[in-house]
């Protein structure tokens, strides 16, 4: 019997899929995700859990590195596919379990990492987690080595430099944040500057019914609802995966799925009812997260947060609480044919900018937060106005510092930003 040949078709039968998100990307993820749940295939959480590497959204040649780093740390026998599209996810997916099964893929793929010089590695024993790799013995993956300081006792404790992200499961795609802990408790904690969208600029998919309302075009108000609905529930399953709740956060995508798929509100509202009684009301993960992350409606005004984080006036379980409300709410209105009122119903993450006049742009902004990123690319044009993502991903150290590792990943995914607004802004910023 052929041993090889009899594990690539195992391998091939139920492959592993590591997702690696793309800003700009949000529109092939949620294809890509609905993919894999349909055919039942899983999807792997570390490089070295994975067999095959798939790639969604348009390319941003700032990630690239780290996408090569996730394809470097996957054990043999591997696959690699990009889908820019969402039409072509459903190709790609086959395509590369079919590569997979070829023992002749498999062989070539062994003897490039051999003259590459890299040892071959088993499924389990991992190069790293997303986005790392070593560079240098003085700086792995970019960051410095741990050192000693005092920690909030007067004790000197190691202090130890983490990257999160930009490609981590259930994790905003593109979203890097740089941490130093000391045991398990951030001390300090960056945001890394934007990457800049691969695609043109354009509204975030989140955001596109209000875009074009603001347009001109006559958009319903039933639209908005719908897409602001399976924004939330978008978030919302990354929130409850993070939280260790995987039948609750595919309860959610799939009320998602079928919100975008057009879904009447009669097959939908006695789900999203079902939802928000279990996961509302839900003690363990109420004693889980209650306390973290604490923003105070004063504070996010303070900060220029606004949407729902503003609105909650409160910590994790007031983010996800207000969550599930808005969702039953917008599935009421999925009937609702009036033209869509952005002052009245405003996006999933807070009103859209409002593009400054040249009076406007001479006058200093009020007090950014000393997190947000300098401009990537002088323009003599007007400044960007800044999304509501950007105001969310600037409170993000404040938020975390002080945490510990585990609720700072809570924390962020009940923020949730979307890169997808940022990237929009970056890339018309660069193409001015």
């Amino acid at each position: 019997m052929d041993l090889t040949a009899a594990l690539l078709r195992a391998a091939a039968a139920r492959p592993h899929v590591l997702v690696a998100s793309m800003p700009g990307g949000t529109p092939v993820r949620l294809a890509l995700e609905r993919e894999l749940r349909l055919r039942d295939l899983p999807v792997a959480l570390t490089p070295a859990d994975a067999d095959i590497l798939l790639v969604a959204g348009p390319a941003c040649p700032e990630l690239e590195a780290a996408v090569e780093r996730l394809w470097q740390d996957m054990p043999a026998p591997r696959r690699r596919a990009h889908a820019e599209d969402p039409r072509e996810v459903g190709r790609a997916v086959a395509n590369a379990r079919a590569g997979l099964a070829r023992r002749e893929s498999a062989e070539s793929a062994g003897a490039h990492e051999r003259a590459g010089g890299e040892a071959p590695r088993g499924r389990h024993s991992g190069g790293g987690g997303h986005g790392g790799g070593g560079d240098d013995m003085d700086s792995p993956a970019g960051l410095p080595m741990a050192g000693q300081g005092p920690d909030r006792d007067g004790l000197t404790l190691d202090r130890l430099h983490v990257s999160l992200g930009p490609f981590l499961p259930d994790w905003p795609h593109g979203l890097t944040v740089r941490l130093t802990l000391q045991g398990d408790v951030v001390q300090r904690a960056e945001v890394a500057a934007p990457p800049a969208g691969g695609g043109p600029a354009a509204a975030s998919f989140w955001t596109q019914p209000w875009a074009r309302a603001t347009a001109g075009e006559r958009v319903q108000a039933g639209e908005a609802a719908r897409r602001r609905a399976a924004a939330h529930l978008d978030s919302l399953g990354r929130f409850l995966a993070v939280a260790g709740w995987p039948a609750a956060a595919t309860s959610a995508r799939r009320l998602r799925d079928d919100l975008l798929g057009g879904a009447s509100r009669e097959s939908v509202s006695p789900r999203a009812a079902r939802l928000a009684r279990r996961v509302g009301g839900s003690r363990t993960l109420y004693w889980l997260t209650r306390g973290l992350g604490p923003l105070s409606a004063r504070e996010a005004a303070a900060a220029g947060v606004a949407g729902p984080a503003a609105r909650a006036d409160g910590d994790v379980p007031a983010r996800y609480r207000l969550w599930l409300t808005t969702v039953r709410e917008d599935v009421d209105r999925l009937e609702e044919r009036d033209p869509l009122d952005p002052a009245r119903h405003e996006p999933p993450r807070g009103p859209l900018p409002t593009p400054r006049t040249p009076s406007e742009a001479l006058s200093p902004p009020r007090t950014p937060p000393a997190e947000l990123p300098a401009p990537r690319t002088p323009s003599a044009a007007l400044p960007a106005p800044a999304a509501p993502s950007v105001a969310l991903a600037a409170v993000l150290p404040r938020l975390l510092e002080g945490a510990e590792l585990a609720a700072a990943r809570l924390i962020v995914a009940s923020l949730d930003p979307d890169p997808d607004e940022t990237a929009a802004l970056t890339v018309g910023t660069a193409h001015e």
